[in-house]
């Protein structure tokens, strides 16, 4: 059990003195206004060089990836099928399908499929 701490100890004493070294060592950076800005010859940018975040485009694709992890959850159920009964598959494979049809109904109810607004 002494090994045990006191290696663990010699591995943190390592690790910390080569993170202060590092620390020591590295290039030191001073952030300049006019290297952090955009290139446009010299000037002031007139507008912003980033475009604003279209919140539609997310939800589109936050809906995509639900629905995309949702099928993957479907691919077990032919290993279902395969040992168990008919009914309880079919029982299985209509609740799962109809709660993904609940839920898209729901975000086409609620507007969130409308891409121009």
């Amino acid at each position: 059990m002494f090994i045990l701490i006191s290696g663990a100890f010699l591995i943190l004493m390592i690790s910390s003195l080569m993170m202060m070294i590092s620390s020591i060592l590295s290039k030191k950076t001073y952030i300049d206004r006019e290297k952090s800005s955009p290139f446009e010859c010299g000037f002031d940018p007139k507008m912003s060089p980033r475009l604003p975040f279209s919140l539609q485009f997310f939800l589109i694709a936050l809906i995509f990836l639900i629905f995309d992890v949702e099928i993957a959850l479907l691919i077990p159920l032919i290993s279902i099928l395969k040992m168990s009964s008919m009914h309880y598959f079919w029982a299985i494979a209509s609740f799962f399908i109809s709660i993904l049809l609940i839920g898209l109904y729901h975000e086409w109810n609620q507007g969130a499929l409308e891409w121009a607004s």
